[in-house]
């Protein structure tokens, strides 16, 4: 089975740009796509698409409120913004809605594609630069007791790269294992730090 896409952009050029690039890739079906959260809300619980690439800055309902009122209706599926946005406030604004990932327009297209399978592995894909962002609001938390002393040598390494920014396959690369190696330790860090997202693992980390 394919994983489906559905797009959620008012822009007619970049929608079409994306659908291409979706349909392209082996594995991978854009559903559906739509240039307004209106139609968006009518049409995605009938689509019912594994992930949905998200604008923010839409006509009438923004992308944000889109994917809000978009979670109780589809729970499963994974909504990634893909915005010009880059301000803080909008980060997490999306990530409280129920975002499971956060991309900058002008990430190269692999970079989306990559993102893709890896918010389907339970990953919180984000633009390096975004992550760096975060990881600044997180810094500014006042310090907690350790929570990352039962995680293994590796394990604190690979979320050290994490915190930084990097990207799995990145990771992969720095450290020598595999990309399958690297989604093993980061499930069993998110099993240890008992969270689900790469955004509170990150959290806890500069807390300890």
């Amino acid at each position: 089975m394919p994983t489906t896409v559905s797009i959620v952009e008012d822009n007619e050029q970049l929608r079409g740009t994306l659908v291409k690039l979706i349909e392209r890739e082996e594995g991978y079906q854009c559903v559906s796509n739509y240039g307004d959260a209106e139609t968006a809300l009518a049409g995605l619980p009938k689509d019912r698409p594994n992930v949905v690439l998200m604008d923010i800055n839409l006509p009438g309902i923004n992308g944000v409120e889109c994917v809000r009122r978009l979670k109780p209706l589809l729970p499963g599926t994974l909504a990634i913004m893909l915005t010009a946005y880059e301000d803080t406030e909008n980060i997490f604004n999306a990530l409280a809605a129920g975002a499971a990932g956060y991309l900058l327009k002008r990430a190269p297209r692999v970079e989306i594609l990559d993102a893709i399978r890896d918010v389907c592995k339970g990953g919180s894909p984000m633009t390096p630069h975004i992550a760096r962002l975060v990881v600044q609001s997180f810094q500014k938390a006042a310090p907690s007791a350790p929570v990352t002393e039962n995680l293994s040598t590796r394990e604190q390494e690979v979320l050290d790269c994490l915190s930084k920014g990097f990207l799995y396959k990145e990771i992969a690369e720095k450290l020598g294992i595999s990309y399958e190696t690297v989604h093993t330790y980061i499930r069993r860090i998110y099993e240890k730090l008992q969270v689900r997202t790469r955004t509170e693992a990150v959290a806890k980390f500069l807390k300890r």
